[in-house]
């Protein structure tokens, strides 16, 4: 009797139920005192030994793909190598390599009294004309803001000529560490003409191309260029990770609908949590 391969519908109800009775299951054990709060949770992976495909890249998917389908949720705490490759016959070197893996990709990370941790999923960005503060929201995280400085005064040159501006004009310099859910992820620093930037106070409650739309001004075009590089002292201390951890950068100026300059940026974002996503058309 040859079984009918099943259907993407009940793919998804049969993933769906799997994960539903996962958590009941966690949560009768918590309840019962089996699996305290805070305590590793267990991973069921299934492995090929006879496949060419290396184990720990079979161990390292296989978690991957446990975190992505949220049977492993943001702050659960994964086993420590050594109790994972007991339990799977494997190599701690293996289990060790496969874990390094995740961290590296910024699935998990390690830390010190805790153990191995699922971190936030990194945020997605389009490369597209909107603002940070914006894409987090319609991600479904919750942005907030802090306000690192905020003055007032005539421009460097550099700023003066991405904002066309003569030097002895005035403009607001504004610098802010974003955090979504509660973790640090980019440090950004703007400079606007004074007349329409908005007050310090109004930064840490909305973003900032919201408060320029909420005062009339339209950014209709952006110049953006990407880079990377390491974190300096004050940067890694405000973003929570180490000295010269790899940082994406952006410099943007934007531009109002009458072709007018009105802002220009300078930003860093964490590698580890965050990513510029492109799509290239052949013409």
């Amino acid at each position: 009797m040859t079984v009918p391969p099943a259907t993407p519908s009940c793919q998804y109800f049969v993933l769906t139920f799997y994960l539903v009775v996962n958590r009941v299951l966690r949560f009768l054990w918590q309840a019962q005192g089996k699996l305290e709060i805070g305590a590793a949770v267990p991973l069921t992976v299934e492995l090929d030994r006879s496949s060419p495909v290396p184990l720990y890249y079979q161990l390292a998917q296989a978690i991957e793909a446990a975190i992505r389908d949220g049977e492993l949720a943001p702050g659960d705490r994964f086993e420590n190598e050594l109790a994972l490759a007991k339990r799977l016959s494997l190599s701690r070197p293996t289990t060790r390599r496969a874990i390094q893996e995740l961290v590296d990709k910024g699935l998990l990370v390690r830390k010190r009294g805790v153990g191995t941790q699922v971190v936030q999923n990194p945020v997605h960005r389009r490369v597209e004309l909107t603002s940070l503060f914006d894409d987090l929201a319609r991600a479904g995280q919750e942005p907030t803001t802090t306000l690192l400085d905020y003055q007032v005064g005539p421009p460097e040159e550099d700023v003066a000529r991405e904002l066309n501006l003569a030097l002895d004009r005035e403009v607001v310099s504004i610098r802010r560490l974003r955090c979504a859910n509660g973790e640090p992820l980019a440090v950004m620093t703007n400079y606007l003409p004074v007349e329409i930037a908005p007050d310090a106070e109004e930064l840490e409650s909305s973003g900032l191309y919201q408060s320029l739309r909420a005062r009339g001004v339209h950014i209709r075009l952006a110049r953006q260029r990407i880079g990377a590089r390491g974190a300096t002292r004050a940067e890694a201390q405000l973003l929570d990770e180490k000295p010269n951890a790899p940082l994406l950068t952006m410099a943007r100026t934007a531009f109002d609908d009458s072709g007018a300059a009105v802002e220009f940026g300078n930003h860093c974002y964490r590698a580890s949590r965050y990513y510029f996503d492109t799509t290239l058309v052949d013409r």
